[in-house]
């Protein structure tokens, strides 16, 4: 085994009727209930509007380097979604409009990149859904330093493990062990038809205090004198 690479086996792909139900769930419902699990909104979408889910493949790759992403590459299979963690290296850019295209081919699910990239133009249009930190016109080299794949890994401040299952959108980027996947698709889902409800009610000229009763919450925290 190399000293300086680390590459694990492809993990298992999410079942695509859960990935199905996982992308109709906004990153924000998530964020109801959820405090963990949500990357550092720096990682922002270089293409506004779609939502993506799958199973993370991880690379991680750092500083001037990405050798082992072109192997990597050639590993991806149609839907997974690529993570790949920068170990830091916000100045080297190793993703542009070749690997977009590249990842077009491959028919990945969208990529997460806590690093920068460049050619965001050619990014966008090759299709795949591209979360980024920065853009930078100085881009890796093939310099065969090393690095990780399929490896646990540091993505906006989250330990992101080949095959936990990510979701990404406007919003945000959230990831989940696959363990606990069901489950919360199902209770933000839920949650999803129960708020178009409310609103639907709202237009009906119905109060939230008629769909939450806030008068008594603020009665328990001791304001039953305010007015409440």
């Amino acid at each position: 085994m190399s000293d300086i690479y680390r590459i694990e086996p492809l993990p298992p792909q999410l079942d695509p009727a859960r990935v199905s139900r996982l992308a109709r769930v906004e990153a924000a419902t998530l964020g109801h209930y959820l405090h963990a699990g949500f990357v550092d909104t720096g990682i922002r979408p270089l293409i506004v509007g779609p939502r993506v889910a799958g199973a993370a493949v991880t690379v991680q790759i750092a500083g001037p380097d990405s050798t082992l992403l072109y192997y990597a590459m050639d590993r991806m299979r149609t839907g997974d979604l690529l993570v790949i963690d920068r170990v830091g290296d916000h100045r080297h850019a190793c993703w542009g409009g070749f690997m977009a295209a590249v990842a077009r081919i491959r028919g990945l699910a969208g990529v997460v990149i806590d690093g920068a990239v460049t050619d965001p133009a050619a990014i966008v249009a090759a299709g795949v859904p591209t979360w980024a930190r920065t853009t930078s016109a100085i881009t890796t080299k093939l310099l065969n330093l090393g690095g990780g794949f399929n490896v646990p890994v540091s993505i906006g401040g989250v330990a992101i493990s080949p095959g936990d299952a990510v979701l990404a959108d406007d919003c945000g980027v959230v990831a989940v062990p696959a363990s606990r996947l069901d489950a919360l698709t199902e209770r933000a889902l839920a949650e999803q038809a129960e708020e178009g409800d409310w609103v639907e009610r709202l237009e009906k000229g119905e109060m939230l205090q008629d769909l939450i009763d806030v008068r008594a919450m603020l009665q328990q925290a001791g304001m039953e004198g305010a007015g409440v």
